[in-house]
């Protein structure tokens, strides 16, 4: 069951009863990490949830249908992305924003949107709307020239836990910031700019010391605005990525970068004064192997 507003009750209702046609077209709303939503619709035109327009002939998304079922299996679908060779995120095409892993960390959401008629002026005020999936994009399969194949978790993959959590290893089982973990966020988060001489691996910045090692950058303006990268190592004026960017930035590029933490007592003491919420236990004794 799905929740519906009472005059969209009524509208099916009067269909069901008098005749007619039903209207409804689907809406995607992608979630990037940073914050930002793109909305995209598979009608020809425009339409509008009543707060947020749904842009059409841009993305085109096959897949991601509405399932019923009792119990806690993940709803994992895969679905398929298309999209015009002229459509551009920021000023970089789309297939390419989904190699470079705009989608990384990502939320999706259908919404069915129900109107009067495909008028200029229905198409802005809808009878209503109802939510048909939710998830979180699990991984990029396959990206094509014209279409992007993406997997798609339902929120119960939150559940798919290790079962019993507490396990006894030497390192801190929290993941960073978490509930557990206790630390907040943007108390150990920075605002930066590219510097000048920075590449696809190495970004230069005045503000970078050892702190962000093992830490978590993501681009806030720029050709990669809205993508995710792990700091590898990180020294003072300059942060070493994981992986290479596929396109390198500009000086003055924009970006937040938070603190990493290895998971070791003495990190989570020097770096974070958080040892209260360390759960790991460093004095484990290591694995001994009896020789014949």
């Amino acid at each position: 069951m799905r929740a519906a507003s009472t005059s969209l009750i009524n509208h099916l209702n009067s269909i069901r009863q008098n005749g007619g046609t039903v209207i409804m077209p689907n809406g995607y709303a992608f979630q990037f990490a940073k914050g930002t939503t793109a909305y995209f619709t598979d009608a020809d035109v425009p339409v509008s949830d009543g707060t947020n327009t749904y842009l059409a002939n841009s993305i085109q998304v096959a897949g991601l249908r509405y399932k019923c079922a009792t119990g806690t299996d993940v709803d994992r679908q895969q679905i398929t992305l298309g999209s015009l060779a002229a459509y551009e995120l920021n000023g970089v095409p789309w297939l390419t924003a989904i190699k470079n892993g705009i989608l990384d960390g990502a939320f999706i959401t259908r919404t069915a949107i129900f109107l009067n008629s495909w008028s200029e002026q229905d198409r802005s005020n809808p009878i209503g709307t109802v939510l048909l999936f939710k998830g979180r994009v699990g991984t990029v399969d396959q990206i094509g020239r014209t279409s992007a194949k993406i997997t798609v978790n339902s929120d119960l993959v939150l559940l798919d836990i290790q079962m019993p959590r507490r396990l006894y290893a030497p390192a801190c089982p929290h993941v960073l910031y978490d509930a557990g973990c206790g630390l907040n966020k943007a108390s150990f988060t920075d605002n930066g700019a590219v510097g000048a001489g920075s590449t696809n691996a190495v970004i230069n910045w005045s503000g970078a010391n050892a702190n962000f090692a093992q830490g978590r950058l993501i681009w806030t303006s720029g050709v990669n605005d809205g993508i995710s990268c792990a700091v590898k190592s990180a020294s003072t004026g300059a942060l070493t990525l994981s992986y290479p960017l596929d396109t390198a930035p500009s000086v003055g590029d924009t970006f937040t970068v938070a603190y990493g933490c290895d998971h070791t007592a003495a990190t989570c003491q020097s770096k974070f004064n958080n040892l209260a919420n360390f759960r790991g236990f460093p004095h484990v004794p290591p694995p001994t192997f009896l020789v014949p």
